[in-house]
Protein backbone atom coordinates (compact mmCIF):
# COMPACT_ATOMS: atom_id res chain seq x y z
CA UNK A 1 0.00 0.00 0.00
CA UNK A 2 2.85 2.41 0.76
CA UNK A 3 4.12 2.59 -2.86
CA UNK A 4 0.61 3.46 -4.01
CA UNK A 5 0.34 6.22 -1.42
CA UNK A 6 3.72 7.59 -2.43
CA UNK A 7 2.65 7.66 -6.07
CA UNK A 8 -0.57 9.45 -5.20
CA UNK A 9 1.31 11.94 -3.06
CA UNK A 10 3.48 12.75 -6.06
CA UNK A 11 0.32 13.01 -8.14
CA UNK A 12 -0.98 15.69 -5.78
CA UNK A 13 2.09 17.79 -6.55
CA UNK A 14 1.43 17.36 -10.26
CA UNK A 15 -2.15 18.51 -9.76
CA UNK A 16 -0.97 21.76 -8.19
CA UNK A 17 0.91 22.58 -11.38
CA UNK A 18 -1.88 21.34 -13.67
CA UNK A 19 -4.35 23.90 -12.33
CA UNK A 20 -2.36 26.74 -13.93
CA UNK A 21 -1.82 25.17 -17.33
CA UNK A 22 -5.07 26.35 -18.96
CA UNK A 23 -5.37 29.71 -17.19
CA UNK A 24 -5.94 32.76 -19.36
CA UNK A 25 -2.88 34.43 -17.91
CA UNK A 26 -0.14 32.68 -15.92
CA UNK A 27 2.80 34.65 -14.49
CA UNK A 28 6.18 33.53 -15.88
CA UNK A 29 8.26 31.21 -13.70
CA UNK A 30 11.47 32.55 -12.12
CA UNK A 31 14.69 31.90 -14.06
CA UNK A 32 16.01 29.81 -11.15
CA UNK A 33 14.33 28.20 -8.12
CA UNK A 34 14.12 30.49 -5.11
CA UNK A 35 13.66 29.22 -1.56
CA UNK A 36 13.84 32.63 0.09
CA UNK A 37 16.83 34.58 1.39
CA UNK A 38 16.38 33.51 5.01
CA UNK A 39 15.85 29.87 4.09
CA UNK A 40 18.90 29.79 1.81
CA UNK A 41 21.09 31.35 4.50
CA UNK A 42 20.14 28.95 7.29
CA UNK A 43 19.87 25.82 5.12
CA UNK A 44 23.38 26.37 3.79
CA UNK A 45 24.69 26.35 7.35
CA UNK A 46 22.59 23.53 8.78
CA UNK A 47 20.79 20.82 6.73
CA UNK A 48 18.32 20.31 9.59
CA UNK A 49 16.98 23.78 8.85
CA UNK A 50 15.24 22.30 5.79
CA UNK A 51 12.34 21.55 8.11
CA UNK A 52 11.87 25.28 8.71
CA UNK A 53 10.40 27.80 6.29
CA UNK A 54 10.83 31.56 6.77
CA UNK A 55 9.94 34.15 4.16
CA UNK A 56 7.34 36.37 2.60
CA UNK A 57 6.49 38.64 -0.28
CA UNK A 58 5.91 42.35 -0.89
CA UNK A 59 3.50 43.42 -3.62
CA UNK A 60 2.79 46.94 -4.90
CA UNK A 61 0.05 47.71 -7.40
CA UNK A 62 -1.10 51.00 -8.91
CA UNK A 63 -4.58 50.93 -10.46
CA UNK A 64 -6.46 53.57 -12.46
CA UNK A 65 -10.16 53.05 -13.16
CA UNK A 66 -12.20 55.38 -15.37
CA UNK A 67 -15.99 55.39 -15.77
CA UNK A 68 -16.29 52.65 -13.16
CA UNK A 69 -18.56 53.22 -10.17
CA UNK A 70 -16.93 54.17 -6.85
CA UNK A 71 -18.38 52.28 -3.90
CA UNK A 72 -19.83 54.68 -1.34
CA UNK A 73 -20.36 57.71 -3.59
CA UNK A 74 -24.07 58.18 -4.19
CA UNK A 75 -24.97 58.07 -7.88
CA UNK A 76 -21.54 56.82 -8.96
CA UNK A 77 -22.25 53.77 -11.11
CA UNK A 78 -20.44 51.74 -13.74
CA UNK A 79 -20.19 53.25 -17.25
CA UNK A 80 -21.75 56.61 -16.30
CA UNK A 81 -20.74 59.32 -18.77
CA UNK A 82 -20.87 62.39 -16.52
CA UNK A 83 -22.50 63.92 -13.45
CA UNK A 84 -20.75 61.91 -10.72
CA UNK A 85 -17.18 60.95 -9.89
CA UNK A 86 -16.43 57.67 -11.67
CA UNK A 87 -12.62 57.91 -11.87
CA UNK A 88 -10.41 56.43 -9.17
CA UNK A 89 -6.63 55.98 -8.95
CA UNK A 90 -4.99 54.32 -5.98
CA UNK A 91 -1.98 52.39 -4.69
CA UNK A 92 -2.33 48.98 -3.03
CA UNK A 93 0.45 47.49 -0.90
CA UNK A 94 0.46 43.95 0.48
CA UNK A 95 3.18 42.44 2.65
CA UNK A 96 3.06 38.87 3.88
CA UNK A 97 5.46 37.22 6.34
CA UNK A 98 5.35 33.54 7.18
CA UNK A 99 7.02 30.92 9.34
CA UNK A 100 6.50 27.19 9.05
CA UNK A 101 7.83 23.91 10.39
CA UNK A 102 7.40 20.41 8.91
CA UNK A 103 8.05 17.13 10.72
CA UNK A 104 7.31 13.61 9.59
CA UNK A 105 3.79 13.44 11.03
CA UNK A 106 2.87 17.06 11.60
CA UNK A 107 3.47 20.62 10.43
CA UNK A 108 2.56 24.17 11.44
CA UNK A 109 2.31 27.40 9.48
CA UNK A 110 1.67 31.04 10.44
CA UNK A 111 1.33 33.98 8.04
CA UNK A 112 0.86 37.63 8.96
CA UNK A 113 -0.38 40.16 6.45
CA UNK A 114 -0.41 43.93 6.04
CA UNK A 115 -2.77 45.33 3.39
CA UNK A 116 -2.54 49.08 2.79
CA UNK A 117 -4.41 51.40 0.42
CA UNK A 118 -3.46 54.95 -0.56
CA UNK A 119 -5.79 57.48 -2.27
CA UNK A 120 -8.60 54.95 -2.74
CA UNK A 121 -11.94 56.81 -2.90
CA UNK A 122 -14.01 53.66 -2.39
CA UNK A 123 -15.76 53.23 0.97
CA UNK A 124 -14.58 50.28 3.03
CA UNK A 125 -18.24 49.46 3.68
CA UNK A 126 -20.83 51.58 1.91
CA UNK A 127 -23.85 50.01 3.67
CA UNK A 128 -25.90 50.30 0.46
CA UNK A 129 -28.57 49.07 0.60
CA UNK A 130 -28.78 49.87 4.31
CA UNK A 131 -28.56 46.94 6.74
CA UNK A 132 -29.99 47.29 10.24
CA UNK A 133 -27.30 47.25 12.92
CA UNK A 134 -24.49 48.22 10.56
CA UNK A 135 -22.97 51.59 9.70
CA UNK A 136 -21.11 53.18 6.80
CA UNK A 137 -17.34 52.88 6.92
CA UNK A 138 -15.39 55.25 4.69
CA UNK A 139 -11.96 54.23 5.97
CA UNK A 140 -9.22 53.54 3.43
CA UNK A 141 -11.22 51.44 1.02
CA UNK A 142 -12.39 47.82 0.85
CA UNK A 143 -8.85 46.48 0.32
CA UNK A 144 -7.23 47.95 3.44
CA UNK A 145 -6.51 45.78 6.48
CA UNK A 146 -3.46 47.32 8.15
CA UNK A 147 -2.18 44.32 10.09
CA UNK A 148 -3.74 40.95 10.66
CA UNK A 149 -3.42 37.17 10.67
CA UNK A 150 -3.95 35.69 7.22
CA UNK A 151 -3.18 32.04 8.01
CA UNK A 152 -2.40 29.96 11.10
CA UNK A 153 -2.91 26.20 10.93
CA UNK A 154 -1.53 22.83 11.89
CA UNK A 155 -1.59 19.58 9.92
CA UNK A 156 -1.49 16.06 11.30
CA UNK A 157 -0.67 13.10 9.10
CA UNK A 158 1.71 11.75 6.48
CA UNK A 159 0.16 10.52 3.22
CA UNK A 160 3.28 8.55 2.40
CA UNK A 161 2.52 6.37 5.43
CA UNK A 162 -1.21 6.68 6.11
CA UNK A 163 -4.22 7.71 3.95
CA UNK A 164 -5.80 10.15 6.44
CA UNK A 165 -4.71 13.68 7.42
CA UNK A 166 -6.16 16.68 9.27
CA UNK A 167 -5.61 20.39 8.65
CA UNK A 168 -7.20 22.77 11.11
CA UNK A 169 -7.01 26.53 11.62
CA UNK A 170 -7.06 29.68 9.52
CA UNK A 171 -6.21 28.72 5.95
CA UNK A 172 -6.72 29.52 2.30
CA UNK A 173 -9.14 27.32 0.35
CA UNK A 174 -8.71 26.70 -3.37
CA UNK A 175 -10.45 24.11 -5.54
CA UNK A 176 -10.58 23.54 -9.29
CA UNK A 177 -10.04 26.74 -11.24
CA UNK A 178 -11.32 28.74 -8.23
CA UNK A 179 -14.66 29.49 -9.90
CA UNK A 180 -16.56 28.60 -6.71
CA UNK A 181 -13.93 28.44 -3.95
CA UNK A 182 -10.68 30.39 -4.27
CA UNK A 183 -8.01 32.23 -2.32
CA UNK A 184 -8.82 35.47 -4.20
CA UNK A 185 -5.10 36.23 -4.44
CA UNK A 186 -5.59 39.19 -6.79
CA UNK A 187 -7.35 41.08 -4.00
CA UNK A 188 -5.13 43.13 -1.68
CA UNK A 189 -6.45 41.23 1.35
CA UNK A 190 -7.22 37.87 -0.19
CA UNK A 191 -9.51 35.31 1.43
CA UNK A 192 -9.09 32.78 4.21
CA UNK A 193 -11.34 30.56 6.30
CA UNK A 194 -11.32 29.27 9.86
CA UNK A 195 -11.74 25.71 8.69
CA UNK A 196 -11.23 22.08 9.69
CA UNK A 197 -10.32 19.82 6.77
CA UNK A 198 -9.87 16.05 6.73
CA UNK A 199 -8.23 14.53 3.65
CA UNK A 200 -8.63 10.88 2.63
CA UNK A 201 -6.20 9.71 -0.03
CA UNK A 202 -5.90 6.29 -1.63
CA UNK A 203 -4.81 4.79 -4.94
CA UNK A 204 -8.06 5.73 -6.68
CA UNK A 205 -8.86 9.22 -5.48
CA UNK A 206 -8.22 11.95 -2.95
CA UNK A 207 -11.06 13.72 -1.14
CA UNK A 208 -11.24 16.71 1.20
CA UNK A 209 -14.03 16.89 3.80
CA UNK A 210 -14.27 20.33 5.35
CA UNK A 211 -16.36 22.70 7.42
CA UNK A 212 -15.77 26.21 8.70
CA UNK A 213 -16.45 29.92 8.32
CA UNK A 214 -15.10 32.69 6.06
CA UNK A 215 -12.89 35.25 7.80
CA UNK A 216 -14.26 38.80 7.49
CA UNK A 217 -11.64 41.59 7.20
CA UNK A 218 -12.18 44.65 9.42
CA UNK A 219 -9.46 47.27 9.24
CA UNK A 220 -8.13 48.22 12.68
CA UNK A 221 -9.59 45.14 14.39
CA UNK A 222 -8.55 41.50 14.58
CA UNK A 223 -10.22 39.63 11.72
CA UNK A 224 -12.81 37.16 12.90
CA UNK A 225 -15.09 34.73 11.05
CA UNK A 226 -18.80 35.28 10.59
CA UNK A 227 -20.07 32.50 12.85
CA UNK A 228 -23.49 32.62 11.16
CA UNK A 229 -22.05 31.89 7.68
CA UNK A 230 -20.74 28.34 7.20
CA UNK A 231 -19.08 26.61 4.24
CA UNK A 232 -18.92 22.81 4.36
CA UNK A 233 -18.49 20.11 1.79
CA UNK A 234 -16.51 17.39 0.10
CA UNK A 235 -14.28 17.80 -2.96
CA UNK A 236 -12.85 14.67 -4.61
CA UNK A 237 -10.26 14.25 -7.37
CA UNK A 238 -9.27 11.17 -9.36
CA UNK A 239 -6.51 10.67 -11.92
CA UNK A 240 -7.54 7.14 -12.85
CA UNK A 241 -9.41 8.00 -16.05
CA UNK A 242 -6.99 7.98 -19.00
CA UNK A 243 -5.92 11.45 -20.14
CA UNK A 244 -8.45 13.03 -17.78
CA UNK A 245 -8.68 14.67 -14.38
CA UNK A 246 -12.08 13.98 -12.82
CA UNK A 247 -13.40 16.08 -9.94
CA UNK A 248 -16.70 15.94 -8.09
CA UNK A 249 -17.98 18.09 -5.27
CA UNK A 250 -20.82 18.75 -2.88
CA UNK A 251 -20.79 22.16 -1.18
CA UNK A 252 -23.10 23.57 1.48
CA UNK A 253 -23.37 27.24 2.37
CA UNK A 254 -25.56 27.84 5.41
CA UNK A 255 -26.13 31.43 6.55
CA UNK A 256 -28.76 32.34 9.11
CA UNK A 257 -30.78 35.55 9.43
CA UNK A 258 -28.15 36.91 11.81
CA UNK A 259 -25.30 36.67 9.27
CA UNK A 260 -26.04 39.90 7.40
CA UNK A 261 -25.73 42.09 10.51
CA UNK A 262 -23.18 40.08 12.52
CA UNK A 263 -20.52 42.78 12.08
CA UNK A 264 -21.32 46.49 12.35
CA UNK A 265 -18.62 47.59 9.89
CA UNK A 266 -17.21 44.78 7.69
CA UNK A 267 -15.08 45.51 4.63
CA UNK A 268 -17.84 44.13 2.40
CA UNK A 269 -21.56 43.24 2.78
CA UNK A 270 -22.36 40.00 4.59
CA UNK A 271 -24.81 37.41 3.20
CA UNK A 272 -28.56 37.25 3.53
CA UNK A 273 -30.10 34.07 4.92
CA UNK A 274 -29.60 30.98 2.76
CA UNK A 275 -29.14 27.24 2.83
CA UNK A 276 -27.71 26.55 -0.61
CA UNK A 277 -26.33 23.16 -1.65
CA UNK A 278 -24.17 22.84 -4.76
CA UNK A 279 -23.47 19.53 -6.47
CA UNK A 280 -21.12 19.55 -9.43
CA UNK A 281 -18.30 18.00 -11.40
CA UNK A 282 -15.35 18.91 -13.54
CA UNK A 283 -13.44 17.19 -16.34
CA UNK A 284 -10.06 18.46 -17.44
CA UNK A 285 -7.45 17.12 -19.82
CA UNK A 286 -4.09 16.09 -18.43
CA UNK A 287 -1.26 18.24 -19.85
CA UNK A 288 0.24 16.87 -23.05
CA UNK A 289 -1.96 13.77 -23.20
CA UNK A 290 -4.22 15.13 -25.96
CA UNK A 291 -1.36 16.34 -28.08
CA UNK A 292 -1.53 20.11 -28.42
CA UNK A 293 -5.20 20.28 -27.42
CA UNK A 294 -6.65 20.91 -23.98
CA UNK A 295 -10.14 21.26 -22.53
CA UNK A 296 -12.12 21.86 -19.34
CA UNK A 297 -15.80 21.11 -18.71
CA UNK A 298 -17.58 21.99 -15.47
CA UNK A 299 -21.18 22.07 -14.36
CA UNK A 300 -23.04 22.55 -11.09
CA UNK A 301 -26.63 22.55 -9.83
CA UNK A 302 -27.90 24.32 -6.71
CA UNK A 303 -30.90 23.57 -4.49
CA UNK A 304 -32.05 24.67 -1.05
CA UNK A 305 -33.44 28.10 -0.15
CA UNK A 306 -32.47 31.78 -0.35
CA UNK A 307 -33.71 35.08 1.11
CA UNK A 308 -33.12 38.14 -1.08
CA UNK A 309 -33.12 40.64 1.82
CA UNK A 310 -32.68 40.63 5.57
CA UNK A 311 -36.42 40.30 6.17
CA UNK A 312 -37.88 38.68 3.03
CA UNK A 313 -39.15 35.13 3.02
CA UNK A 314 -36.94 32.33 1.83
CA UNK A 315 -37.38 31.19 -1.77
CA UNK A 316 -36.63 27.75 -3.18
CA UNK A 317 -33.17 27.73 -4.75
CA UNK A 318 -33.13 26.21 -8.26
CA UNK A 319 -30.06 27.36 -10.20
CA UNK A 320 -27.18 26.04 -12.29
CA UNK A 321 -24.01 26.93 -14.14
CA UNK A 322 -21.77 25.32 -16.74
CA UNK A 323 -18.41 26.11 -18.29
CA UNK A 324 -16.75 24.84 -21.47
CA UNK A 325 -13.14 25.70 -22.32
CA UNK A 326 -10.80 24.51 -25.02
CA UNK A 327 -7.50 25.48 -26.55
CA UNK A 328 -4.72 24.57 -28.94
CA UNK A 329 -1.00 25.23 -28.33
CA UNK A 330 1.27 25.79 -31.33
CA UNK A 331 4.25 24.09 -29.75
CA UNK A 332 6.66 24.56 -32.67
CA UNK A 333 5.91 28.24 -33.29
CA UNK A 334 7.77 31.21 -31.80
CA UNK A 335 6.43 32.20 -28.37
CA UNK A 336 4.49 28.92 -28.12
CA UNK A 337 1.11 30.60 -28.65
CA UNK A 338 -2.01 29.03 -27.20
CA UNK A 339 -5.34 30.04 -28.71
CA UNK A 340 -8.30 29.36 -26.47
CA UNK A 341 -12.05 29.86 -26.29
CA UNK A 342 -14.62 29.43 -23.55
CA UNK A 343 -18.31 29.77 -22.81
CA UNK A 344 -19.63 30.39 -19.31
CA UNK A 345 -23.29 30.32 -18.32
CA UNK A 346 -24.92 30.94 -14.95
CA UNK A 347 -28.66 31.02 -14.52
CA UNK A 348 -30.73 34.04 -13.55
CA UNK A 349 -34.14 34.37 -11.97
CA UNK A 350 -36.92 34.56 -14.57
CA UNK A 351 -39.78 35.39 -12.17
CA UNK A 352 -39.26 37.04 -8.78
CA UNK A 353 -42.83 36.28 -7.68
CA UNK A 354 -43.01 32.52 -8.31
CA UNK A 355 -41.44 31.44 -5.02
CA UNK A 356 -38.27 30.16 -6.71
CA UNK A 357 -34.85 31.80 -6.79
CA UNK A 358 -33.05 30.96 -10.02
CA UNK A 359 -29.92 33.08 -9.62
CA UNK A 360 -26.78 30.99 -9.20
CA UNK A 361 -24.83 31.66 -5.98
CA UNK A 362 -21.18 32.23 -6.95
CA UNK A 363 -20.05 31.25 -3.39
CA UNK A 364 -16.40 32.26 -2.68
CA UNK A 365 -14.67 32.59 -6.08
CA UNK A 366 -11.63 34.22 -7.62
CA UNK A 367 -13.55 35.94 -10.41
CA UNK A 368 -10.61 38.04 -11.56
CA UNK A 369 -9.41 35.06 -13.60
CA UNK A 370 -12.59 34.92 -15.69
CA UNK A 371 -15.32 37.01 -17.34
CA UNK A 372 -12.96 39.97 -17.88
CA UNK A 373 -10.09 41.30 -15.77
CA UNK A 374 -11.83 44.59 -14.89
CA UNK A 375 -13.79 42.72 -12.20
CA UNK A 376 -17.20 43.94 -13.29
CA UNK A 377 -19.22 40.69 -13.28
CA UNK A 378 -19.63 37.46 -11.36
CA UNK A 379 -20.91 34.01 -12.30
CA UNK A 380 -24.52 35.10 -11.69
CA UNK A 381 -27.14 35.63 -14.41
CA UNK A 382 -24.45 35.95 -17.05
CA UNK A 383 -23.44 34.49 -20.40
CA UNK A 384 -19.79 34.97 -21.30
CA UNK A 385 -18.20 34.11 -24.62
CA UNK A 386 -14.44 34.48 -24.33
CA UNK A 387 -11.39 34.11 -26.55
CA UNK A 388 -7.78 34.38 -25.45
CA UNK A 389 -4.29 34.22 -26.85
CA UNK A 390 -1.32 33.56 -24.57
CA UNK A 391 2.33 33.93 -25.58
CA UNK A 392 5.70 33.17 -24.02
CA UNK A 393 8.18 35.26 -26.06
CA UNK A 394 10.99 34.34 -23.66
CA UNK A 395 11.21 31.90 -20.72
CA UNK A 396 10.91 34.90 -18.37
CA UNK A 397 7.94 36.57 -20.06
CA UNK A 398 4.22 35.84 -20.34
CA UNK A 399 1.72 37.80 -22.44
CA UNK A 400 -2.04 37.36 -22.73
CA UNK A 401 -4.74 38.96 -24.85
CA UNK A 402 -8.31 38.29 -23.74
CA UNK A 403 -11.72 39.24 -25.06
CA UNK A 404 -15.07 38.66 -23.33
CA UNK A 405 -18.54 39.32 -24.74
CA UNK A 406 -21.20 39.44 -22.01
CA UNK A 407 -24.98 39.02 -22.00
CA UNK A 408 -27.49 38.72 -19.18
CA UNK A 409 -28.81 35.18 -19.04
CA UNK A 410 -32.26 36.58 -18.19
CA UNK A 411 -33.33 40.24 -18.29
CA UNK A 412 -35.94 39.52 -15.60
CA UNK A 413 -32.97 39.44 -13.21
CA UNK A 414 -30.28 41.94 -12.21
CA UNK A 415 -26.84 42.73 -13.63
CA UNK A 416 -24.70 41.58 -10.69
CA UNK A 417 -21.35 42.98 -9.55
CA UNK A 418 -18.17 40.94 -9.16
CA UNK A 419 -18.97 40.46 -5.44
CA UNK A 420 -22.47 39.19 -6.18
CA UNK A 421 -24.40 42.31 -5.22
CA UNK A 422 -26.88 44.29 -7.32
CA UNK A 423 -25.84 47.57 -8.87
CA UNK A 424 -27.43 50.74 -7.43
CA UNK A 425 -29.95 52.87 -9.35
CA UNK A 426 -30.46 53.56 -12.16
CA UNK A 427 -29.55 49.89 -12.64
CA UNK A 428 -32.57 47.71 -11.93
CA UNK A 429 -34.46 44.76 -13.35
CA UNK A 430 -35.65 45.76 -16.82
CA UNK A 431 -37.16 42.77 -18.56
CA UNK A 432 -37.76 44.64 -21.82
CA UNK A 433 -34.16 45.80 -22.26
CA UNK A 434 -31.73 44.14 -24.64
CA UNK A 435 -29.59 41.55 -22.81
CA UNK A 436 -26.22 42.49 -24.39
CA UNK A 437 -24.07 44.09 -21.66
CA UNK A 438 -20.90 44.72 -23.66
CA UNK A 439 -17.43 43.51 -24.60
CA UNK A 440 -14.18 43.71 -22.69
CA UNK A 441 -10.69 43.52 -24.17
CA UNK A 442 -7.68 42.94 -21.90
CA UNK A 443 -3.92 42.74 -22.46
CA UNK A 444 -1.57 41.58 -19.69
CA UNK A 445 2.21 41.10 -19.68
CA UNK A 446 4.50 39.82 -16.94
CA UNK A 447 8.28 39.53 -16.68
CA UNK A 448 10.44 37.67 -14.16
CA UNK A 449 13.20 40.21 -13.53
CA UNK A 450 15.15 37.95 -11.18
CA UNK A 451 14.46 34.72 -9.35
CA UNK A 452 12.82 36.76 -6.58
CA UNK A 453 11.30 39.78 -8.39
CA UNK A 454 8.56 40.09 -10.97
CA UNK A 455 6.76 42.95 -12.71
CA UNK A 456 3.37 42.92 -14.41
CA UNK A 457 1.17 45.37 -16.26
CA UNK A 458 -2.23 45.28 -17.86
CA UNK A 459 -4.80 47.36 -19.69
CA UNK A 460 -8.49 46.74 -20.32
CA UNK A 461 -11.27 48.56 -22.17
CA UNK A 462 -14.97 47.82 -21.85
CA UNK A 463 -17.21 48.62 -24.82
CA UNK A 464 -20.72 49.15 -23.48
CA UNK A 465 -23.63 47.30 -25.07
CA UNK A 466 -27.34 47.94 -25.56
CA UNK A 467 -28.30 46.96 -22.00
CA UNK A 468 -26.03 49.66 -20.57
CA UNK A 469 -27.13 52.20 -23.22
CA UNK A 470 -30.77 51.72 -22.29
CA UNK A 471 -30.12 51.70 -18.54
CA UNK A 472 -28.23 55.02 -18.46
CA UNK A 473 -30.06 56.82 -21.27
CA UNK A 474 -32.01 59.02 -18.83
CA UNK A 475 -29.11 59.51 -16.37
CA UNK A 476 -26.64 61.43 -18.49
CA UNK A 477 -25.73 58.66 -20.91
CA UNK A 478 -23.11 55.92 -20.82
CA UNK A 479 -19.39 55.78 -21.55
CA UNK A 480 -16.90 52.99 -22.22
CA UNK A 481 -14.72 52.12 -19.20
CA UNK A 482 -10.93 51.83 -18.93
CA UNK A 483 -8.63 50.17 -16.43
CA UNK A 484 -4.84 50.03 -16.20
CA UNK A 485 -2.46 48.65 -13.59
CA UNK A 486 1.24 48.20 -12.92
CA UNK A 487 2.38 45.69 -10.30
CA UNK A 488 5.65 44.53 -8.77
CA UNK A 489 6.21 41.52 -6.54
CA UNK A 490 9.32 40.74 -4.50
CA UNK A 491 9.71 37.47 -2.61
CA UNK A 492 12.16 37.11 0.24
Amino acid sequence: MKPLLKNLSAGALVLAAIEQVHAQYTPPPPPLPFQGFINEYFRAKDPYMNQWDFGGDWRERIEAREHIGIQGIKGSVDFLDHGKDVDNEYLLTRIRLHAGYTDKWWSAYVEAQSSLATSDERAAYANVPAVAGTSRKLGYGPESDTLDLHQAYITLGNHKEFPLSLKIGRQEMSYGDERLIGAFGWNNIGRSFDEAKVRWQNAWFGADFFTGMPVVPRDGQFDMPNSYDWLSGVYATSLKIPKTILEGYFLARNASRAAIGYFSDPQFPQPTARDIYTVGGRLKSKPGELGNWDYTLEGAYQFGDFAATATSKRLTQDAFMFVAQGGYTFANVWATPRLGAEFDYSSGDDNAADGTHGTFDNLFPTNHKFYGSMDLVSLQNIEDLGVNLTLKPTPRMSVAFMGNALWLADTHDAFYTVTGGTRPAPYAVNAKYDNFVGTEFTAVAGYAVTRFAQVETGYAHFFTGNYVHQTLASSGGDHDADWVYVQSTIKF
